[in-house]
């Protein structure tokens, strides 16, 4: 029992009585606030945490604010990762995320873009959640770099703890990464492209800075395709990338790329004729 009776009919609450749904734990309200993150509570051990915190919320929140909430749960739900791209499932996550919570510095095997593996020491500071795949945000002997999970070979969680800079900002720090990365990626120049109406339909194949481009620099050529002005990371790169249109992209330049594609669409014509 955990009501007393009263004379008139009414109930009181017995001293030292306590309910579970008041009061957020310290894990409880690191989940409520990851919520709103995109990242996934689950991935890094908060999921009850989490399913606490709403709880809890919840029940705190008066009548007609808890309807609402109630409807917004059963008439939104948000499912981030694409289509056709499972979600990274680290083996080594669970141990990285205790590291960064812990402030304890990892020692790792690292299998660079390049395929080379180096030995890295490193304080990690945070954790990002990119599309489908799980980043780690460190400290190293020099500089604070990005490290794909996926890419940990191996991993020591140590004894050592460290000291979380005070001004760093995992957002701000993301950002700027992003930023320099994206100028790397596309250090190749830009082509110049000759679109059908089909091509423009799939150009999100190519991703956001392709599409950023033809929102910015598309021009009507009066048959129904438009022209546009791409970056690009390579010419390989772009030879491959373009290839997925077939006959509804034409190259008009650089000469070397065109002179690519031509040649790529006579091995076709070889290989079709012969077969």
């Amino acid at each position: 029992m955990y009501a007393d009776r009263g004379p008139a009919g009414g109930f009181a609450l017995l001293d030292g009585y306590r309910t579970s749904l008041t009061g957020l734990t310290s894990d409880e309200a690191a989940a409520l606030f990851l919520a709103g993150s995109g990242a996934t509570a689950g991935d890094l051990g908060l999921g009850p945490m989490l399913d606490a915190a709403r709880l809890k919320l919840l029940a705190a929140l008066p009548a007609e604010q808890r309807t609402m909430a109630g409807r917004v749960q059963q008439r939104v739900h948000v499912d981030a990762p694409g289509w056709f791209r499972d979600p990274e499932a680290p083996p080594h996550l669970d141990t990285v995320a205790t590291a960064v919570w812990e402030q304890r510095q990892i020692r790792m095997s690292y299998q660079k873009w390049d395929g080379v593996s180096v030995s890295r020491l490193v304080s990690p500071l945070g954790l990002v959640l990119k599309g489908t795949a799980w980043y780690v945000v460190a400290v190293g002997r020099s500089r604070t770099n990005a490290y794909r999970v996926s890419r940990i070979l191996s991993l020591e969680l140590t004894d050592e703890h460290f000291t979380r800079p005070a001004d760093f900002d995992l957002r701000r720090y993301w950002l700027e990464f992003s930023d320099r990365l994206q100028s790397t990626l596309y250090a190749g120049g830009s082509a110049t492209v000759r679109l059908s109406p089909r091509a423009v339909s799939l150009w999100f194949l190519l991703g956001p800075v392709a599409g950023r481009a033809l929102r910015e620099s598309a021009v009507e050529s009066g048959d129904g395709w438009v022209r546009v002005d791409v970056p690009i990371e390579s010419l390989e790169h772009a030879r491959i990338a373009f290839a997925r249109f077939g006959p509804d992209l034409e190259v008009v330049s650089p000469p070397e790329l065109r002179a690519l594609m031509i040649a790529d669409a006579a091995a076709l014509v070889r290989l079709y004729s012969t077969s």
